[in-house]
């Protein structure tokens, strides 16, 4: 992808293995818009997966992924516990930031709302009127 990189801020407490805590990071960005883009199981009539294959679910490439700048905020853990997590964020923050910017740019060209996710072309296109709705029986 090019543009701008995307900016993730995560506090995961004292950053004790850099590559690795940006490596979750990203892993989990990567994720989020996967599942917000590509990722979907299909069914037939009768309830069987016809998503055999990774030529039906579809898979992210390093090409589809922004580049990702990384900020850390350490915080002491004030908990019982004792411990953050890292990687999660970025499964549901890319979600919510696709799907707002998606509805926006679709709304803007005088779609409608996306019906459904994930927002896959085929999604994208049917918000735009561009094609007929897919039969989601």
């Amino acid at each position: 992808m090019t543009g701008a990189p995307s900016l993730v801020v995560e506090d995961c407490g004292r950053v004790i293995n850099p590559g690795v805590v940006d490596g979750q990071i990203r892993g989990g960005v990567a994720m989020g818009i996967s599942g917000m883009l590509l990722e979907q199981i299909v069914y037939d009539g009768d309830g069987q997966c016809v998503t055999s294959t990774f030529m039906d679910y579809l898979l992210p490439t390093a090409a589809d992924i922004p580049e990702i700048e990384i900020e850390h905020v350490e915080h002491e853990p004030h908990e019982t516990l004792r411990s953050f997590g890292v990687g999660e964020g970025g499964t549901i923050t890319a979600q919510a930031a696709l799907t707002n910017a998606l509805d926006d740019a679709i709304l803007a060209a005088g779609g409608r709302r996306p019906a459904r996710t994930p927002f896959t072309p085929a999604a994208v296109l049917e918000a735009l009127g561009a094609i007929a709705p897919e039969d989601s029986s």
